[in-house]
């Protein structure tokens, strides 16, 4: 019960709030704000900045439709600013819905709308290049809202969200938009140290709470006890249970998975209509009859989170073959609206090889995939239709849990690992929450279901503790790049730039890491002179002793090495050596059997041949793949033209070596050039080393081992003390001393003068965004990029934009055009040139160009069809079309640099021929 003190002090405060922004703002809102909504609005209108994490679907954007609603009110621009496309467009139309179009701008890397509008929607990179290029644009505006402003801790992109936040005007205010992180507090002080007076507002309160269950084949358990959303047991201080039938269950069928138990209770304590399948551990349900559980619960709308791409569209063929129709007579209808539309923005031709048929019966269905390999037009609509309730059941990668807004009664996780690219991880708290963060749909649910699939793996002990976990720190990944840092020297000097380097979120954090690392240090010293007393020797000097061990191991070291690299030496020279022709045989390894070269002069830092085994696969051969030389058994003829892309090409010359082999017989000879020596010439320094520790006096000494084991523990805790004062000197100033570094580069390049001033080659790279900035820029400033057609011009820009999986990419690459080839060898060259500089100055290497993309987009842009373009490539459509409007921004950004008129004319044309068809749509 309140007191009356309280009660007036809340009059007062309502009574002040009257007359306020805040106030006309919130009567305009379907819905009362709640009082994180409110505290932050109040700091913004106080004119503070604020920070405020918050769980997704908790309602953070109504803090900035109020930063730009109050400055509309105030004469002001507002920017504002998300880290994909496709949030920018929902929230541009969200905007427009609310202000009118006329108001409102949308500039993305390949969009431009009303861009002088007094609120402007972009991605952050957008207003990062904005603010290096000095737009007017920026005149006048004082707000910028940053949503999902956590993607700064994103290792590709996430150093652009720090670059807008130190270099906008200090008369802007930043609000900036966080999903919940443990270290928020951090974060704000950091902005309050570059940008002013920051409030931090942290809510943990989901205003639809989450009920967590693992689905045991097709039934839910829930995970917790007591059928209670973890986030109100958090809130009222207690610790959630593990539902105790949940951990019989695991038990009772062992690592199988589950077997006999009681039926686990679904959502409000309803049971299954279902029975569980006993015996030992039922295997995990189809994903039709996962679907059919939840719809029979009253689960629908679902995501059901699946980390691959064909894992997804392969869950919408399962449900659509099924059977089950999840959508009524009217609601088809609606959504064959939605399909005439996206039908009508694609060109005929290119249905088939988009998915269009097999898309248009799921949606009509209720199922939909939402994946990145999809064109942008196809899952633009999915969103909608999920939106608007039509689409029942979406099968998503993880990119859907960013920023898009689909919300859903229940979010499904089919596994709790992933693949990152390299290798499978599990999914961590972070993501967790992320990914089921969706569950629950404000206004229209009473809760949201996470649901977890059970399998054998499962442990309900480590599930609870993935969904109870709240500690996922905000980590700045910020470095400075080429571009970053020429734009800094053209806009402050070295000193200055050094000086607003070091103000990064980077450093602070670094700093502030200092504290502890000296606690620790302090901590270990006191340990060391504890240890030199107890290794202490009446016999000798037993550091001196060790010293000695350490020696012998260090030599005999040298001598296995010496002998190892004799081996590679000779592995190397064997493949250098290989001529197109030659029939080899691999002696061990993952390659081991015969093959035929087909190509030995790639262009390459190392011998890396290509070959045709056997089993008519290509692959190709390194030095890393052979544990011996390889040596020549035979040589045939190989055809000029032979690409290997076709089976006919590969069946025919499989077929001639096979003949080639015949005819030489079957025994190979051993290569007579790897000598199987074992370093001779380490063998005397090791032998002497041994005498020596042999004839120390402690190695007489009958406490010897006594005396080692203590002087190996103060020698291990020596180099961990080491290791950290180097640390504590490594994070000083690490942020300015990697900007060092490269323009230590930019100067051997020609883009800093000796006395750290823009050259004009530098302006040029000043106006380059992306991971081969500088090599973009060398390619440009060479002439390279000049006296080529459009679509050779788009295709040589390929290879400096994509990145993709060439594992089993063949060797020998056949260019589109031989002009095509010789700027490739060119390109290589200058790649070249940089990465030894790189490699001088100690930074990070630029990214190989990668030449997967060169035919279909030179393709695409002479006028195929989508299925011509992407013949032959492993491409998806969607990938395509991503790919291609990065080529077409980048190609923008050299239309922009250039000071060349015939290089500007020919990209502009290269633009026009790459947006037309399924580039364009959308």
């Amino acid at each position: 019960m309140t007191t009356p003190a309280e009660r007036y002090e809340a009059m007062r405060i309502r009574h002040a709030e009257a007359a306020t922004e805040l106030s006309r703002f919130a009567a305009a809102q379907p819905f009362p704000l709640d009082e994180f909504q409110r505290e932050a609005c109040r700091s913004i209108e106080a004119g503070r900045g604020v920070l405020v994490a918050a769980p997704t679907g908790a309602g953070k954007t109504i803090v900035g439709e109020f930063a730009v609603h109050l400055a509309l009110a105030r004469g002001q621009k507002a920017f504002y600013t998300t880290p994909i496309k496709a949030l920018s467009n929902q929230k541009y139309h969200d905007l427009c819905e609310a202000l009118g179009s006329h108001r409102v701008g949308l500039l993305t890397g390949d969009t431009s709308i009303n861009g002088e509008a007094d609120v402007v929607v972009m991605t952050t990179e957008v207003l990062r290049n904005m603010l290096y290029a000095g737009s007017s644009t920026v005149a006048s505006l004082g707000f910028v809202v940053m949503d999902e402003v956590h993607y700064l801790a994103d290792r590709f992109r996430g150093a652009v969200w720090e670059e807008v936040i130190i270099h906008l005007p200090e008369s802007v205010t930043v609000v900036s938009l966080s999903a919940t992180v443990s270290n928020a507090e951090e974060f704000g002080a950091w902005l309050g140290t570059v940008r002013g007076e920051t409030d931090v507002v942290v809510s943990e309160h989901r205003p639809v709470p989450l009920t967590q269950h693992v689905m045991v084949r097709d039934r839910l358990v829930d995970l917790f006890e007591g059928h209670v959303a973890f986030d109100e047991l958090a809130q009222s201080g207690g610790t959630p249970h593990v539902n105790p039938e949940l951990i019989k269950l695991a038990r009772s069928s062992g690592p199988s998975g589950f077997g006999r138990g009681r039926r686990g209770s679904g959502p409000r304590g309803k049971r299954p209509s279902h029975s569980g399948h006993g015996g030992g551990g039922p295997s995990r349900a189809s994903r039709p009859r996962i679907i059919a559980s939840l719809a029979e619960q009253g689960l629908l709308p679902a995501i059901v989170f699946i980390f691959s791409r064909k894992g997804c569209e392969q869950a919408v063929r399962q449900c659509v073959e099924h059977g089950a129709v999840l959508t009524t007579a009217s609601e088809r209808t609606e959504i064959q609206r939605v399909v005439d539309q996206v039908a009508s923005l694609l060109p005929p031709e290119d249905l088939d090889v988009v998915g269009f048929w097999s898309w248009r019966e799921g949606v009509l269905k209720g199922y939909g995939a939402h994946h990145a390999g999809m064109l942008p037009v196809v899952k633009e609509a999915v969103e909608a239709l999920f939106g608007a309730g039509l689409i029942k059941a979406v099968f998503a990668t993880e990119t859907l849990a960013l920023g898009v807004n689909m919300p859903a009664r229940s979010v499904v996780l089919e596994k709790l690992d992933k693949f990152n690219g390299e290798s499978h991880v599990a999914v961590t708290p972070g993501e967790y929450t992320q990914l089921t963060g969706r569950a629950g749909r404000r206004g229209i649910d009473v809760e949201g279901h996470a649901v977890v699939l059970w399998d054998r793996d499962a442990d309900p002990a480590q599930i609870a503790d993935l969904a109870s976990t709240r500690t996922y720190p905000l980590n700045s990944s910020f470095a400075p790049t080429y571009n970053m840092s020429i734009n800094l020297v053209a806009r402050f000097g070295l000193d200055r730039a050094r000086s607003v380097l070091e103000s990064s979120f980077a450093q602070f954090q670094a700093d502030r890491g200092v504290v502890g690392l000296a606690r620790q240090v302090r901590e270990r010293e006191r340990a060391l002179a504890g240890f030199e007393e107890s290794m202490r020797c009446e016999r000798g000097d037993v550091a001196e002793y060790l010293r000695l061990r350490r020696e012998l191991s260090e030599a005999e070291k040298r001598a296995r090495r010496h002998s190892r690299k004799a081996q590679s030496s000779a592995v190397a020279a064997s493949l250098e050596r290989l001529q197109i022709g030659d029939v080899i045989e691999v002696p061990s390894g993952r390659l081991k059997g015969k093959g035929v070269i087909i190509d030995a002069d790639a262009v390459s830092l190392h011998p890396r041949p290509s070959i045709l085994t056997l089993q008519r696969t290509i692959r190709r051969i390194s030095v890393d793949d052979l544990a011996e030389p390889v040596e020549v058994v035979t040589t045939m003829k190989v055809p000029r033209r032979f690409t290997g892309r076709s089976p006919k090409e590969r069946r025919d010359l499989v077929s001639a070596l096979k003949a080639a082999l015949d005819r030489a017989g079957s025994a190979p000879r051993r290569s007579p050039l790897f000598s199987t020596a074992k370093g001779e010439d380490d063998a005397s320094p090791a032998a002497e080393v041994r005498r020596r520790l042999r004839a120390h006096p402690v190695h007489g000494c009958p406490e010897r081992d006594e005396h080692v084991r203590w002087g190996e523990r103060h020698a291990k805790l020596a180099r961990e003390t080491s290791t950290l004062r180097a640390r504590i000197r490594g994070r000083t100033n690490t942020i300015s001393r990697q900007f060092d570094k490269v323009c230590d580069v930019l100067r051997a390049t020609g883009y800093l003068t000796e006395q750290s001033e823009v050259t004009p080659q530098g302006a040029v790279l000043s106006r380059i965004y992306g991971d081969r900035d500088l090599l973009t820029a060398q390619m440009l400033n060479s002439g390279e990029l000049s006296g080529l057609e459009p679509a050779e011009l788009a295709a040589l820009v390929s290879l400096l934009v994509y990145q993709g999986k060439r594992e089993h990419t063949p060797g020998h690459i056949v260019m589109p055009t031989e002009d095509l080839q010789e700027r490739y060898r060119s390109l290589v060259r200058i790649w070249s040139r940089v990465t030894d500089e790189e490699e001088r100055a100690a930074v990070p290497l630029t990214p190989d160009p990668d030449p997967g993309l060169m035919r279909p987009v030179w393709r695409w842009a002479q006028g195929a069809t989508l299925r011509r373009a992407l013949e032959g490539s492993d491409l998806a459509a969607g990938d395509f079309v991503r790919w291609a409007k990065q080529v077409v921004d980048s190609l923008d950004q050299l239309r922009a640099a250039s000071g060349d008129p015939s290089v500007r004319g020919c990209a502009e044309e290269a633009m026009d021929a790459l947006r037309r068809g399924v580039v364009a749509a959308g």
